[in-house]
C-alpha cells in the first residue's frame, strides 16, 4: 500500500501548491520543466513532473530524466574525502602540503603584491571554502582573472589543474574568509592521491553502487542520452534558450578532468538515495557510507565562533544566501530562519547546481526536499526559496506523530 502525506504528517492537498508554483515557470516561458520530490520518514509522498524535458524535442518530464547538476556534485565529492578521512589518512587540520607538497607554496595577493598566508591550506579549509581559492567565472577580483587566463577550470586532467593552481596566488589567508571556489576539485584530486585511484571509479564503487545511484556519473552513455534533459540559459526578456542539446551534449564524451565539483550528472532518484544516505546518519538500505558521527560532523557550522556566512567577507556568487547560513564540510547549514527570512530549521542542510538544481535535508523535521531543472543561471530566480516555503507550510504534524 503506497504511502500519503497525511501518513507521514504531511497535507497532500498543501503539497498541490507545489505543482501550481512550477507549473506558472513553465507557462511563463521561464523554465522547460521541472521534477520536485518531497520526501518524509523516508517515504516520498509528492514526486512530480511538469513541462518538457526537452522543448525542441517535444519531450515530456519523466521520472527518470538525467540532469547535469553541477555543484549538487560537491557534497558526494566531500563525503568521498570523509570517507578517507574516516580511514585514518588525515586530519582535518592537517596542511593539504602533506599530500600536494607544492601547496607549501602558496602565497597571497595583496595590495603590496605577494605576502605570506598567516597559515597552509588546511582539510577543512577545502571542505569548508575558506581556502582562498577562488572561481574564474566570479570576476570578482584580479585572481579570479588569473584563473581565467590561465584556463584553471578546463584543465584536461586532475593533474594539470593542479600545476595550474600552484602557481597562482590565494585571495586570502586561508581560514580568514569564505569565498566559494575551486576546493572540491581539489577535494576529488585529494580522494584520487590518498586511495590511489582514478576518483571517477572511487565515487562508483565506494559510493554510487552501494547507494543504487545506476545513473550518476560524469559521462551520459549512449544508450542513456535519450533521458538527458536539454540545458537552457534565461534570454534578457525571462525566456529560455538552448545551451547543450541532449543529442549533442558535452556530457556525451569526457570532457577533461572529472570535476567533483560540479561535473556530475544524475537522477532525482538516485539523489535522492544519496540524501536519505546523509538523513540516515550516513547510511542507506542496508548500506553504510559513513559513520553516524561523521555525518554529523559534516553537517555542523565549522564557520568561526559559530559565524553565518555574512560574518566572513564580502559576500560573491555561490549557491546559497549569506545571511543566517553557516557551512559545514561539503554543506549550507541554516544557523537562524528568521536572520535568513526563510522558512526552515536550525541544523539543516542544502546545496544546489549552476542549472538551478537545489535540495535539502531537514533532520529535525525528517524531511528532504528536492528540485530538479535546468536553467542557467541558478541566480535567475527566487524558485529555490519559494519551494522551501512551499514545502515546509504542507507540515501538519510533528516527525513522530
Amino acid at each position: 500500500m503506497r504511502t500519503t502525506p497525511e501518513d507521514v504528517g504531511l497535507s497532500g492537498s498543501r503539497l498541490y501548491k507545489i505543482d501550481h508554483l512550477t507549473r506558472r515557470y513553465i507557462e511563463e516561458g521561464k523554465l522547460a520543466g521541472t521534477l520536485t520530490l518531497v520526501a518524509r520518514r523516508g517515504e516520498i509522498v509528492h514526486l512530480s513532473c511538469q513541462g518538457k524535458m526537452d522543448v525542441e524535442a517535444d519531450k515530456n518530464m519523466e521520472e527518470d530524466a538525467i540532469f547535469r547538476i553541477y555543484s549538487m556534485s560537491k557534497p558526494v565529492t566531500s563525503v568521498a574525502l570523509m570517507m578517507l578521512y574516516e580511514d585514518g589518512r588525515f586530519l582535518l587540520n592537517d596542511p593539504v602540503s602533506r599530500y600536494i607538497p607544492r601547496f607549501k607554496d602558496l602565497r597571497v595577493q595583496a595590495r603590496e603584491g605577494l605576502i605570506e598566508p598567516e597559515r597552509e591550506i588546511t582539510f577543512r579549509d577545502l571542505l569548508t571554502h575558506t581556502s582562498g581559492l577562488t572561481y574564474g567565472f566570479l570576476r570578482a577580483t584580479p585572481v579570479d582573472a588569473m584563473y581565467r587566463e590561465h584556463k584553471v577550470e578546463a584543465s584536461p586532467t586532475l593533474e594539470e589543474f593542479i600545476e595550474k593552481l600552484v602557481d597562482l596566488p590565494l585571495l586570502f589567508s586561508p581560514g580568514s574568509r569564505w569565498n566559494y571556489s575551486v576546493a572540491t576539485d581539489v577535494c576529488g584530486y585529494l580522494v584520487q592521491k590518498i586511495a590511489d585511484m582514478p576518483f571517477d571509479e572511487f565515487l562508483k564503487e565506494q559510493i554510487f553502487d552501494p547507494l543504487g545511484m545506476d545513473d550518476t556519473g560524469f559521462v551520459v552513455p549512449e544508450d542513456k542520452l535519450h533521458r538527458l534533459t536539454a540545458n537552457y540559459k534565461r534570454t534578457s526578456d525571462n525566456g529560455i534558450h538552448l545551451i547543450d542539446s541532449p543529442e549533442s551534449s558535452a556530457w556525451a564524451a569526457s570532457r577533461g578532468f572529472p570535476s567533483g565539483g560540479g561535473g556530475l550528472v544524475s537522477t532525482a532518484q538516485d539523489y535522492f538515495h544519496f540524501a536519505e544516505m546523509l538523513r540516515g546518519g550516513g547510511s542507506f538500505d542496508g548500506q553504510r557510507i559513513l559513520g553516524r558521527k561523521t555525518a554529523e560532523l559534516m553537517t555542523m557550522n565549522h564557520l568561526p565562533d559559530n559565524g553565518d556566512l555574512a560574518s566572513m567577507g564580502v559576500p560573491v556568487f555561490s549557491e546559497t544566501p549569506y545571511d543566517g547560513i553557516g557551512f559545514g564540510l561539503g554543506f549550507a547549514v541554516m544557523l537562524n530562519p528568521a536572520r535568513a527570512q526563510i522558512l526552515g530549521t536550525a541544523g539543516e542542510y542544502a546545496w544546489g547546481g549552476r542549472a538551478s538544481t537545489y535540495f535539502f535535508v531537514d533532520p529535525t523535521e525528517d524531511l528532504i526536499v528536492m528540485l530538479m531543472t535546468q536553467l542557467v543561471p541558478s541566480s535567475s530566480y527566487a524558485i529555490r526559496r519559494e519551494l522551501r516555503v512551499l514545502a515546509y507550510q504542507s507540515l501538519i504534524s510533528d516527525p513522530a506523530d
